[in-house]
């Protein structure tokens, strides 16, 4: 079960970079155009918004099946100590929810206003963030490898 997780996990990730890489790209380029926002903007955003939740329960489901979650009783508070178990076990998972909840608080902030331009904006801002912190907790040594 754990391979098939991981590999569904590693595969959606490129679907949620891609998606959310559109969406940032699309709110900037908008809001520094001035152009109004559209229902296809909307959908851009809500799409990110989903792939990036399953990404999240795709990811809750992988790190309960891991071998790497052993670390945990094997290591105990030395799992801060060790570098890759900290990055696995601590950093990505709580970087990359935090990162979600920065997709969904910029979603529904983004519904809330009422011009384009603030609607543009805040897409712009939280999902630009959000993407930052996704790209700085990848383990890209053995995602790429």
């Amino acid at each position: 079960m754990y391979n098939t997780v991981i590999t569904i996990h590693s595969y959606w990730a490129y679907v949620v970079l891609i998606v959310l890489l559109i969406a940032v790209i699309n709110a900037i380029y908008k809001s520094v155009a001035g152009k109004e926002y559209e229902a296809r903007d909307f959908r851009i955003s809500l799409f990110t918004l989903i792939v990036s939740h399953i990404q999240l329960l795709i990811g809750f489901v992988l790190y309960f099946v891991s071998p790497r979650f052993d670390l945990w009783s094997e290591l105990g508070g030395k799992v801060m100590s060790n570098s890759l178990a900290r990055l696995y076990l601590v950093e990505h998972p709580f970087v990359n929810i935090i990162a979600v909840t920065l997709i969904t608080i910029g979603y529904s902030k983004h519904k809330k206003k009422l011009t384009s331009q603030s609607k543009l904006k805040i897409i712009a801002i939280f999902y630009t963030i959000a993407l930052v912190l996704f790209l700085s907790r990848i383990p890209w040594s053995t995602w790429m490898g």
